[in-house]
C-alpha cells in the first residue's frame, strides 16, 4: 500500500476553518490531508468529513480521519490514524475496508514496537519538537532520538516524522531514516511550502534510488 511522503494535519479556530484549510492544501498540491478535528463530537463530524471527502476526490488527494473509524468508513475516506488514546489499531482494522490505510501515533521505541505487532500501514513518531497543535504532549524527541528509534526498529513500516517540523527540519529528519513527514502550522501558515516539501522529499527519494543502482551495479 503506497503511503505519500508528505502529511498535511488540518488545522483552524472552527471546523469550517478546518476545511477551507484543506481545500488550500489541496490546491497547493497536497497529496494526503489528514481531518482533525478532536474537540468536534462523532455525532458532528460527518458533516465536514464529507465535505472534505468530496474535495479530495476532486483533486484526487488522499483523505484520512483522525480519530474516527467508523466516519472514515461512512464517508469512504482514505485512512484512519489513531492517536495512544484512540482506538486499537486492530479494532479499526477490522471495521475498515481492506483498502483503507491505517496509521498509528508512537512516542517511543516500545511504543513502536507494540504497533508494529498490530500491523499498522504507518506509524507517526513524535513530537519531534514542541507544538501547540496538541495537548498532552509526550516527550520531545529530537533527531538524535529519530535516528536512535529507527536504527533500532529495522522495520519496512513507514515512519513519518510529526511534531512542529518546519521545512528547515526535513532534510535532517530524512536523513534520520524516516519515511515521510507530518506538517501542520508549517503549511497552514503559507500553503505555498508544499511544494517545496514535495521537492525535499522528492530529491531525498532520488538520492536514495541512484545510490541503489550504484551498489547493485558494483556488487
Amino acid at each position: 500500500m503506497f503511503i505519500p511522503k508528505l502529511h498535511y494535519i488540518s488545522q483552524g479556530h472552527t471546523a469550517e476553518e478546518h476545511i477551507k484549510n484543506i481545500r488550500r492544501a489541496c490546491i497547493a498540491g497536497a497529496t494526503l490531508v489528514q481531518l482533525r478535528l478532536k474537540s468536534l463530537p462523532e455525532k458532528n463530524l460527518l458533516k465536514y468529513a464529507e465535505e472534505a471527502r468530496e474535495i479530495t476526490l476532486q483533486f484526487k488527494t488522499r483523505l484520512i480521519i483522525n480519530d474516527y473509524y467508523k466516519i472514515a468508513k461512512a464517508t469512504k475516506a482514505d485512512g484512519i490514524h489513531l492517536g495512544k488514546e484512540d482506538a486499537c489499531a486492530k479494532v479499526a482494522r477490522n471495521h475498515l475496508e481492506s483498502w483503507q490505510i491505517v496509521g498509528s501515533t508512537a512516542n517511543t521505541l516500545d511504543d513502536c514496537k507494540k504497533l508494529l505487532e498490530k500491523k499498522p500501514d504507518y506509524i507517526g513518531l513524535g513530537p519531534f519538537r514542541f507544538s501547540k497543535t496538541k495537548e498532552n504532549l509526550s516527550p520531545v524527541l529530537g533527531l538524535k532520538a529519530y535516528s536512535v528509534i529507527l536504527s533500532a526498529l529495522q522495520s519496512s513500516t513507514p515512519i513519518i516524522a510529526v511534531g512542529g517540523i518546519t521545512l528547515k527540519d526535513t532534510r535532517g529528519l530524512i536523513n534520520t531514516g524516516v519515511y515521510g513527514i507530518a506538517a501542520s502550522s508549517a503549511i497552514t501558515e503559507d500553503f505555498n511550502n508544499i511544494p517545496l516539501f514535495h521537492q525535499i522529499l522528492n530529491e531525498t527519494s532520488t538520492t536514495e534510488a541512484i545510490a541503489k543502482i550504484n551498489s547493485k551495479i558494483y556488487l
